[in-house]
C-alpha cells in the first residue's frame, strides 16, 4: 500500500449512522477484527475484548444502552471492552492506557471496515451501567465503546470533514 493510498483510506473514513438491510457475515466481521488482534498496545499488554453482537436479542440491548434511533439500522455490533488492571501503568504518574490502546485497536477496525465497504461508528456516550448489566459483564472488565457496523444505505450523506489546519496542530521544534 502506498501513502497515497492509505491517505485516501484514511479520507474516506466516515461516522456511518445510517446503514441498509444487508447483513455482514461472520467472515466478513473476522477480518474486520483481525486488524483489532494485530493492533498495538502499550507493552503489548492488549488489555481488551471484543465482543460481537448480531443476534435480534442482543441487537435490542445495544439499543437499550444508546438512546439515537439510528443505531438501530447497523446489522452488527462490535462491544470493545477494556481491562485496566492488565493494561501497562506509565511508572511515572501511573497513567493507565486502556483507552489508549483500545483506541488503536478500534480505529483498526474503523480503518479495516472502511476498507471493505462497510460502515462503521465510534459510540462513546451510552449507558455504561446498563450495558454491564444486559451483557453480564463482570468487574473486569469495562465496556469503552460501541462500533456499529453495516453496509451503509444509498441514503447515507457523507459530510464534509472539519478538521483544524495543520499549523494549527503541529509545532515543529527550531531545528
Amino acid at each position: 500500500m502506498t501513502y497515497t493510498d492509505f491517505l485516501e483510506l484514511v479520507n474516506s473514513r466516515y461516522s456511518c449512522r445510517n446503514f441498509s438491510d444487508k447483513r455482514l457475515s461472520k467472515d466478513t466481521i473476522g477480518e474486520i477484527l483481525e486488524t483489532a488482534r494485530l493492533a498495538p498496545s502499550a507493552c503489548n499488554k492488549q488489555p481488551w475484548k471484543f465482543i460481537v453482537i448480531t443476534t435480534k436479542e442482543n441487537r435490542d440491548k445495544i439499543a437499550q444502552c444508546y438512546s439515537r434511533d439510528w443505531i438501530k439500522s447497523a446489522s452488527a455490533y462490535i462491544l470493545a471492552l477494556g481491562h485496566n488492571e492488565e493494561a501497562w501503568h506509565r511508572a511515572d504518574d501511573n497513567k493507565d492506557h486502556t483507552d489508549v490502546d483500545l483506541a488503536i485497536a478500534i480505529e483498526h477496525i474503523c480503518l479495516a471496515a472502511t476498507s471493505l465497504g462497510v460502515g462503521s461508528c465510534w459510540v462513546c456516550n451510552f449507558d455504561v451501567s446498563k450495558c454491564k448489566t444486559l451483557f453480564g459483564i463482570g468487574e473486569r472488565f469495562e465496556p469503552i465503546a460501541i462500533i456499529p457496523l453495516g453496509y451503509p444505505s444509498d441514503e447515507t450523506i457523507i459530510s464534509e470533514k472539519k478538521r483544524k489546519a495543520i499549523d494549527e496542530i503541529v509545532e515543529w521544534d527550531t531545528l
